[in-house]
């Protein structure tokens, strides 16, 4: 069953950007009957050029984050500032990158997959954060942990939300929108 808003759109919002991998004209997005139906996997076609574009982003970004973490060396039971550096740079980069990506570009099959997979998810680490957290915890460095993680969410969410900021004062976009979803 498909909702409908006050605006005549079914299932969202009619103004606001369409994912392009999204099949709109898959015949079980209109009826999708029981929605707790067990159903057999749809048979995807494999996209090997949006599969390279994304390796060739992540070795980029890889690449990016190893020279980051060789220019920041960290000694063990120390502040790990080179993977913070790292993380908060890639959130504020995919707050500013979804911000064109929605907002400026024209849509394009390849943009997402290379900055936003690829390049961005190699540069970011959850792993090393995570390793960083536990060995800062077995060095019994446990506030220095506890630091660590709460200045990573924190500032990783503060980044996403000025690169947003700084990539709408760019693009000449307002920086909000009110509640109903328009600009202001």
């Amino acid at each position: 069953m498909t909702s409908r808003f006050p605006d005549g759109s079914v299932g969202g919002r009619a103004d606001l950007p369409i994912d392009p991998d999204l099949d709109l004209d898959d015949e079980d997005t209109e009826a999708q009957g029981d929605v707790f139906a067990l159903r057999a996997a749809p048979r995807r076609r494999r996209e090997w050029s949006v599969l390279a574009t994304i390796s060739l982003g992540g070795s980029l970004g890889s690449l990016a984050r190893y020279l980051v973490s060789v220019a920041v060396p960290v000694a063990p039971g120390h502040f790990p500032w080179a993977t913070f550096l790292i993380n908060a740079s890639g959130c504020w980069a995919l707050g500013l990158l979804m911000v064109f990506v929605l907002d400026v570009w024209p849509p394009n099959r390849y943009v997402r997959p290379f900055f936003g997979v690829g390049v961005l998810g190699g540069y970011t680490t959850f792993s090393t954060f995570a390793v960083e957290t536990r060995n800062l915890a077995g060095h019994g460095a446990w506030l220095l942990a506890g630091g660590y993680v709460l200045a990573s969410l924190v500032g990783g969410l503060a980044a996403v939300g000025c690169g947003m900021i700084v990539a709408r004062l760019v693009a000449g976009l307002p920086v909000r929108r009110n509640l109903e979803g328009k600009r202001a």
